[in-house]
């Protein structure tokens, strides 16, 4: 293949917190061995660094500390654009939760949340610190071969939400913290949430089922917002990160 047909990519990773270093280095190592396409990863901290991209990824840490850096930089209401705009969007662990519509135990006071995804997460839904686990995932989009899950006080998904209209405090436990996005965020995604990954004690199905499904989800889809609640930069296997530039960064450009 011709220099001429590679697709050049700029992607963008939010180095506020987190493990950011960790993404830029699997994104910089897909381009010795990726065909038809070189990426070329960033940090994020200004809004003018994220002018230059054409994807960005929010990485694992933690989320209120982010959504905080954040707000400090300036970044909330552009990354919000970007996401009402249907750019593309990768969020890891606390980057899931950032994407989510709702999200369920947080702190005193609850936190900011960019929203975009129709679907409610729980912090630290497996357990704090010490249950911190790593297994083999279910991931068919990436082929037959098990991809290893890494899980660090990672969320986790409590339902999907079919209905912007529904109440939501039918579903969250009375004394439950619960932070909401923004109104005008709820909903905004015309795209159907589709999971991508499962826990590997389930087969894959249609999470919207039950709650119980959901909770055995790990990686959703909807349209061009992608989140998985492990840690996949801190493996040496690089096929989401490829996924994420074939299946939706790129055609995000056509």
């Amino acid at each position: 293949m011709s220099s001429e047909d590679t697709v050049s990519v700029t992607v963008g990773v939010l180095a506020l917190q987190g493990a950011f270093h960790e993404h830029i280095s699997r994104f910089s190592s897909l381009n010795a061995s990726a065909k038809g396409f070189h990426v070329r990863p960033i940090t994020v901290r200004r809004p003018d660094q994220l002018a230059q991209c054409h994807a960005l990824v929010i990485p694992g840490g933690e989320s209120t500390a982010i959504a905080l850096g954040l707000r400090n930089a300036g970044l909330t209401e552009p990354v919000r654009d970007w996401i009402r705009q249907g750019r593309p969007v990768w969020g890891t662990c606390a980057g899931m939760i950032l994407l989510a519509s709702i999200a369920t135990g947080g702190k005193r006071g609850g936190q900011e949340l960019l929203g975009g995804m129709d679907v409610q997460v729980g912090r630290n839904g497996f357990g704090s610190q010490v249950y911190s686990f790593e297994c083999d995932l279910l991931c068919p989009a990436i082929g037959d071969k098990l991809f290893p899950g890494v899980f660090i006080r990672a969320p986790i998904v409590e339902r999907l939400l079919k209905d912007a209209a529904v109440d939501d405090a039918l579903h969250v436990p009375q004394g439950v913290m619960v932070s909401y996005c923004s109104p005008d965020m709820r909903g905004s995604n015309p795209h159907p949430v589709e999971p991508i990954a499962w826990l590997p004690a389930s087969e894959p199905h249609d999470a919207s089922d039950s709650k119980n499904a959901a909770s055995h989800v790990v990686a959703l889809r909807q349209g061009h917002l992608f989140a998985t609640s492990f840690h996949p930069e801190l493996t040496t296997d690089t096929r989401l990160h490829s996924y994420f530039v074939r299946e939706i960064v790129i055609p995000s450009r056509s």
